[in-house]
C-alpha cells in the first residue's frame, strides 16, 4: 500500500520478444518496443544470428538462439518475419501462452490465416495487429466523422514504390504483390469507414497494378487502387469519401507515422495487461484476409 501522497509504482513493462531482424524490424518493431516505457525488447530471434545481433546492439536486448528460447524470456512476441512464417510461429507462440503482436496479413493464404485465429481463439491469448495507419489520431478522427456520414461511395489508393527496389523488395512483396501487402490497410479502413464489405472483386495483376471494387452492406460501393511498382517522390493513401453530405477526405501525405508507435505501445501494453484483446485482433486479421482471398485474380 502506498502512503498518503506517494504515488503508485509504474506498472513493469510488458517483456517482448521480437521474432525477424529484416528492415521492418529494424526500423520499427526494435525501436518501438524499446523505447518503453510500456514494453522492454528482451531478446531478438531471427534465422540468421547475425541480422538477430545487429537488430538486438542498439538496445542491449539479448540475441535468442532459438524461437522456443525467445519464447522462454518474454511475455508476448511481436512478429516481423514473412507471413508464412509469421502463420507458423504464430501458432507456437499462443500455444505457449504467449501475447502476439502481429503484421499484416495473418499468413500467406486463408487456411493459414485460419490457423492462427484458431490457435490465438483456442489458447485465449491477447493479440494485435501492426495496422499502422490505425493508431494515428487523423485516422481515428477520419473514422469518427464517417461514421456520422452517408456514404453512398468512396475512392482511395495506396501507391508506391518500394518494389521497384531497395530493402523493402522482399522476396513475399515481390511474389505477392501489393494484394497482400498493401491490401489489408485499405480493405480495413474502408469496411471501418464506409461500412462492412459484403464482396470483393479486382482487376490488374498484384504485382503491377491492382484494382478493388467492394461491394458494401450497406449499398454503398467503393474502389481501391493499389500498387507497390509506380514512381513517385513519396507513398500515396488516400480516401475519399462521396454521398449526400460534404466530401470527407483522408490523406496521409502531412502525416508523421512516428505519432503511431506510442499509442500501439501503449495499447497492446494494455491489452496484455488486461488479458483483452482490442478490436484489431487476429479476429480482425482474418476477416481481411477473407476480403484478400475473394480479390484473388483468377
Amino acid at each position: 500500500m502506498t502512503g498518503r501522497g506517494q504515488a503508485a509504482a509504474a506498472p513493469a513493462p510488458i517483456r517482448v520478444g521480437l521474432a525477424g531482424a529484416g528492415p521492418w524490424a529494424r526500423a520499427m518493431h526494435a525501436r518501438m518496443l524499446a523505447a518503453g516505457p510500456e514494453t522492454e525488447l528482451t531478446a531478438v530471434w531471427a534465422r540468421r544470428p547475425e541480422a538477430a545481433a545487429e537488430t538486438a546492439a542498439p538496445y542491449g536486448a539479448a540475441v535468442a538462439g532459438s524461437f522456443a528460447e525467445l519464447l522462454d524470456g518474454c511475455e508476448a512476441v511481436a512478429f516481423a518475419v514473412p507471413p508464412a512464417v509469421q502463420a507458423e510461429l504464430a501458432v507456437r507462440a499462443a500455444a505457449a501462452g504467449r501475447a502476439l503482436l502481429l503484421e499484416k496479413p495473418l499468413g500467406p493464404d486463408l487456411g493459414a490465416a485460419r490457423a492462427v485465429a484458431a490457435a490465438v481463439a483456442e489458447h485465449g491469448v491477447v493479440s494485435q495487429l501492426v495496422l499502422t495507419k490505425r493508431y494515428h489520431p487523423a485516422t481515428r478522427d477520419f473514422l469518427r466523422r464517417a461514421a456520422a456520414a452517408d456514404v453512398t461511395g468512396a475512392r482511395s489508393c495506396y501507391l508506391h514504390g518500394a518494389f521497384l527496389g531497395g530493402e523493402f523488395a522482399t522476396p513475399w512483396r515481390l511474389e505477392h504483390g501489393a494484394l497482400l501487402d498493401l491490401g489489408p490497410h485499405l480493405l480495413d479502413l474502408l469496411d471501418a469507414a464506409v461500412g462492412p464489405v459484403a464482396a470483393v472483386r479486382s482487376a490488374g495483376d498484384p504485382r503491377r497494378w491492382i484494382e478493388l471494387t467492394c461491394e458494401h452492406e450497406n449499398g454503398a460501393v467503393s474502389q481501391a487502387s493499389l500498387s507497390g511498382s509506380v514512381r513517385l517522390p513519396a507513398a500515396r493513401t488516400r480516401i475519399e469519401l462521396f454521398g449526400p453530405g460534404d466530401e470527407i477526405v483522408y490523406d496521409t501525405a502531412g502525416l508523421d507515422h512516428e505519432e503511431c508507435w506510442p499509442v500501439l505501445r501503449r495499447e497492446f501494453a494494455a491489452a496484455v495487461r488486461t488479458g483483452r484483446s482490442g478490436g484489431l485482433d487476429a479476429r480482425r486479421g482474418l476477416r481481411l484476409q477473407e476480403l484478400l482471398h475473394q480479390a484473388l485474380p483468377g
